[in-house]
Parts: structure tokens; C-alpha cells; sequence
């Protein structure tokens, strides 16, 4: 080893040591004749100190170092003087005294600071991935992302479970996202597909009898990105036979909820985790994924303004739709320009607009609110008796804002669960401490209503309704209910899984309504189906996004400052230069002709 020592192992303990030391120059500083280098490698930083008196090398060498050169130093461990101890790195009170330094490599002035935290342009940090990679932060990142595997590997290995790999080279099947494909070689003409996940592998290891089955596996959609998406990511891969739902629940509560309180110990985690159906998580936070660190729930004001002389609202109901609110605490006083933005952010997602209602005042008891205390462009059509209903049902007080949506429920829902999160944000509502899980269970089977005389699946087709609904999928399918199941938290969704079909005529019946013939079925997933009637066991298991747990416990709101080298929002890569043409001998050993777009 050209060291023996780690930088940021040091403490006053190890005070009159001997130390061989290598790392990167993170900082220099010339104070006439001594020099200060505070050296880094991944454990941290420690100040060497080169005085020409001691100095057994040449001292031109060291005047020549600059930031991010690598070095070895061979020195004392030395007490630091009073009154320079640095208090804010755990090597702080000590200095190194430099005997030999050597050069072990130059280094061009980086692009961007490394030794600091300042913002970069996503390009540069992208193209010098290698040197970003350097940064505190990204180091701290990565280690986590390593704790957590760690933390979820023997978590489920003293539960009897069995770590398996899948291929990645697999049969293009109907999945849900658009597949990326792979051209074979030997087979002209034909195709690999990248897997979107292992389902289909995982419930033919359950049909194989292994019963616990686990795999950190990677995955790959071709998706279009953002912040909390990539083309490829991983993802904790669970599957058991023998279960029911809350069996595996409660699994995963132990899990998440242990590796927080392990690796994130300052962070507060609810338990235990709330279980919401679907109509329930969307009813209150308008939301399949609500954060639940604040309150501000949609509440249905549809009796009062039905009391109202305004038509809108009106006509929402009449036509079957809704209308909900909730208050904007502090709101009242926010200004037209940032209302407009609010009601832009409505209209986004369907709405016809958005009706507000402020209220002046330092009231508490709605029955004081004032006529002359109400401000909105629809008070001459509800009356003050109905501002106060309306004011008490939604728990207001004098210096709120009453923010109100009228029509289809996927509308409302939409405009209201985005408008929450809005309020939210900028009344500073989110405690960034906190960690708030829950599951949202009960999904529909299928997607609202048919595309082209075929159903699509909410998750995908493996997973089984409630066996009271089977009866549906011959009378009404959109009534069909899933055993599937969802684990968000602060507004993310960490991953989902179902019960399985592990019937063949049941899994055939699923694949009709959603289009497939008797010969696609066959060939699609002719593997699956015959293994259905091999003995398959009732068996269910869920999928949970690594990146996005470590994005989460980071304390981090993209994806990129968790991996070490993703893709942009265009999903290329910048550092490799990916993805890039190939030679033509490439492409005529795959049997491949690029056939330029039209203009």
C-alpha cells in the first residue's frame, strides 16, 4: 500500500505517530515559508503542514502543489497549536508534520470547485462526472446508497430469503413501458429485450419452488425522464409464496422504518404506517402518493355551494362532478400575480380555472367572520351565512385562503392534489426531517375506462383481483378491485407489488380483456402460462426503488445525486458520449440497416 494510514482517521489520540498518508489536494494555502494542505481521500480531510526546516524532500515540490493534485506525505502526527483546533472536522485537532512528500500525479485546473458545494451547470457536472464524483457531498451520497444495500441484503438473508440474479437479455412481452431492445447476432432479425423488472422471472423462481426470493436488479425503460426517473435504475426485488398482503406489508415497514433509524438516525419516521385504500389516498390528498407530513386534506364542500347561488359549481354537480377545497393557511395576502400562478397551475391539469376566497381578519370562530372580511371574485354569488359554513368546514381562520375546485373527479383531484403539495411549499408546511410512510392498497384492476375495445392494467396483468371480484370481469371490469399495493412516502412513490395470479384460467381471462388473442397469449407468455399448471403456488412479492430510497434518506430531490453516473433528462450520457453511431461492420454483423427519419 502506498498508505497506511486513512486522512480522516486521525484523532489527538494518535498524537506523536508516524503516518504515511495519500490523497488529493483539497486545499493549499502559502503562509509565507509554511505551507498548508488540507488532504482528503474518501474518509475525509486532515491538515498537513510543510515547514522547510523538516522537510527531508525538495521544497520546490511543494510550492509547485496545487488544488487536487495527488500526493503521498509522510509525517508526525502533531498536536495543533491553541487556539487553531477546527472544531467542524473530526480531525481537527491535529496537524501532520510533513518529513517526505512526493507527487504522485498533477492535476489540470478542474472545471468547477470540488472542494465546495456551489451549484454547477448540469452539463459540466455531467461531462466531468469523474471529477464531480470527488465532491463531499457525492461521496456521502454514495457511501448511503452502499448502507442501504447493505442494510436490505442482510436484513432479508436473516429472513431466509435467497439472493437470485435474473437475465438481463429476455423475451420482449407486454409490460407496460416501451422495452429497449437488443439485436441478435446469431439470430438475424431477431430480438433481446432489456428487462423493465424480473416479474415474470421472479414468479417462475416461486413456481420453482424457492419460496423467498430477493435480488438488488437493474432495470431499463424507455421512458421519457425526470428528475425522479432513469432509463436504467435499480430496485430491491422481493417475492415469497405462501403470503398474504400483510405479510408482506409488514415486512416492509420493519425494513424501511430499521434501515432509517440505522443510517438516517436524525430523521423521524411514522409508524406505524398508515394503510389507505386507493379511493381514500385520492379522496383526501387527490393523490396516489399524498405526503402526509402536513395536513391541508381536500375536503368535499359540494352541500354548501349546492346552497349557493354560483352556477359553476353548480353544473359540476349536476354533470356527476365534484367539488373540494381546503385552506391555504397565512394565504390571504397573496399577491394577484402569485394567485395567477396558482390557478396556471389549475388549469394545467385540466381545470377551467380556480376559485379563492380570502379572509381578512385576526378570527379564529368563523361565526366572526365579517362580510367586509371576505375577499373573491365569487362573493356576490355565496352568501356570508355560506362563507362561514363554508369557513368551518374547512377549518379557516381570518388570514387563510379557501382554495376551491369544481368538476370531473380526476380533474379535481389532479388540480388539488398539485395546488396541496404548492401551499405546502411555499408556507414552508414540509418538515424535511421526517420521513412519512404509508401504503395505499386497493387499487382499481384496470385503468377507468376502455381503449380500443380493451382494458389497460393499473399495475400490470399478473397481479390478481380479490377473489369476490372475480365475477366482475365477465359483468363490469372497472369495478374490479386488485391485491395491489403501493409504499410512498413525502410524495414519492418507493415501489408497489401485488398478490399474482398463480391460476392459468384466471391469467388467461386477465390477458383477454386486455386485448391479447389466444395465439399472442401463446406466444408472448406461453412460459408463464404452462408453468401456471405446474403446481404455482399463491405467491406475491413488491418492487422498491433503490435510487429513490437513497435520494430520499440523502435528503436529495433528483436522482442524479445519487448515482454515480446517470443520464441527462435527454437520457444521454455526457461523459461517455452515449448513445453514439457504430461502425457499418457493426451493423452489418447484426443484419441492421439505419434508416434516416423523414424531414
Amino acid at each position: 500500500m502506498l498508505k497506511d494510514t486513512n486522512c480522516g482517521s486521525l484523532r489527538a489520540a494518535d498524537i506523536g505517530k508516524k503516518v504515511v498518508l495519500a490523497g488529493w489536494v483539497n486545499r493549499r494555502r502559502d503562509h509565507g515559508g509554511l505551507i498548508f494542505i488540507d488532504l482528503r481521500d474518501r474518509s475525509g480531510t486532515v491538515q498537513v503542514v510543510i515547514n522547510p526546516e523538516s522537510l527531508d524532500s525538495d521544497y520546490a515540490i511543494a510550492e509547485s502543489v496545487r488544488s487536487e493534485w495527488v500526493l503521498k506525505v509522510t509525517g508526525e502526527v502533531t498536536a495543533r497549536p491553541e487556539g487553531t483546533v477546527n472544531t467542524g472536522i473530526d480531525t481537527g485537532e491535529v496537524d501532520i508534520a510533513v518529513q517526505e512528500l512526493e507527487v504522485l500525479n498533477a492535476a489540470n485546473q478542474p472545471p468547477f470547485y470540488i472542494n465546495e458545494d456551489s451549484d454547477v451547470d448540469e452539463a459540466l457536472r455531467m461531462k466531468h462526472r469523474h471529477l464531480y464524483l470527488r465532491r463531499e457531498r457525492m461521496q456521502r451520497n454514495l457511501t448511503l446508497r452502499h448502507d442501504i444495500v447493505k442494510y436490505i441484503r442482510d436484513f432479508l438473508c436473516e429472513r431466509d430469503f435467497l439472493e437470485i440474479e435474473t437475465p438481463i437479455l429476455i423475451k420482449s412481452t407486454p409490460e407496460g413501458a416501451r422495452d429497449y431492445l437488443v439485436p441478435s447476432r446469431v439470430h438475424p432479425g431477431q430480438f433481446y429485450a432489456l428487462p423493465q423488472s424480473p416479474q415474470q422471472m421472479k414468479q417462475l423462481l416461486m413456481v420453482g419452488g424457492f419460496e423467498r426470493y430477493f435480488q438488488i436488479a437493474r432495470c431499463f425503460r424507455d421512458e421519457d425522464l425526470r428528475a425522479d426517473r432513469q432509463p436504467e435504475f435499480t430496485q430491491l426485488d422481493v417475492e415469497m409464496s405462501f403470503v398474504e398482503r400483510d405479510d408482506i406489508l409488514d415486512m416492509m415497514e420493519e425494513l424501511y422504518a430499521g434501515m432509517a433509524a440505522a443510517l438516517v438516525p436524525d430523521k423521524t419516521v411514522n409508524r406505524p404506517f398508515p394503510r389507505l385504500t386507493y379511493a381514500e389516498a385520492m379522496s383526501r390528498y387527490g393523490s396516489d402518493k399524498p405526503d402526509l407530513r402536513y395536513g391541508l386534506e381536500l375536503i368535499d364542500v359540494a352541500d354548501i355551494v349546492l346552497k349557493s347561488e354560483f352556477q359553476v359549481f353548480q353544473t359540476a354537480l349536476s354533470d356527476g362532478g365534484l367539488v373540494k377545497g381546503f385552506a391555504a393557511p397565512g394565504m390571504a395576502d397573496l399577491p394577484r400575480r402569485q394567485i395567477d400562478e396558482l390557478t396556471d397551475s389549475a388549469k394545467s391539469r385540466g381545470a377551467k380555472g380556480l376559485v379563492t376566497i380570502a379572509f381578512d381578519g385576526d378570527w379564529t370562530d368563523p361565526k366572526e367572520l365579517q362580510e367586509d372580511q371576505v375577499r373573491s371574485p365569487v362573493s356576490r354569488f355565496i352568501s356570508i351565512e355560506l362563507m362561514r359554513e363554508l369557513a368551518t368546514t374547512l377549518g379557516a381562520k381570518g388570514g387563510d385562503m379557501l382554495l376551491l375546485e369544481g368538476g370531473p373527479s380526476a380533474i379535481v383531484y389532479a388540480a388539488l392534489g398539485e395546488l396541496r403539495q404548492e401551499v405546502a411549499r411555499r408556507q414552508g408546511l414540509i418538515n424535511q426531517d421526517v420521513l412519512a410512510y404509508a401504503f395505499v392498497v386497493d387499487f382499481p384492476l384496470f385503468a377507468a375506462e376502455q381503449k380500443d375495445g380493451r382494458w389497460d392494467s393499473t399495475h400490470h396483468p399478473f397481479t390478481s383481483p380479490f377473489p369476490e371480484d372475480i365475477p366482475l370481469l365477465a359483468t363490469d371490469p372497472s369495478k374490479v378491485t386488485a391485491r395491489a399495493y403501493d409504499m410512498v412516502c413525502n410524495s414519492y412513490e418507493m415501489g408497489g407489488g401485488s398478490i399474482r395470479i398463480h391460476n392459468r384460467e384466471l391469467q388467461e381471462q386477465i390477458f383477454r380483456l386486455l386485448g391479447h388473442s389466444k395465439e399472442a397469449m401463446e406466444e408472448q407468455f406461453g412460459h408463464l402460462l404452462s408453468a401456471l399448471e405446474s403446481g404455482a403456488p399463491p405467491h406475491g412479492g413488491i418492487a422498491m426503488g433503490i435510487d429513490r430510497i437513497a435520494m430520499l434518506l440523502a435528503g436529495e430531490d433528483n436522482l442524479r445525486e445519487v448515482i454515480a453516473f446517470p443520464k441527462t433528462q435527454g437520457a444521454t450520457d455526457l461523459l461517455f458520449e452515449a448513445p453514439s453511431p457504430v461502425g457499418q461492420s457493426q451493423l452489418d454483423d447484426l443484419h441492421l440497416r439505419i434508416v434516416e427519419p423523414k424531414s
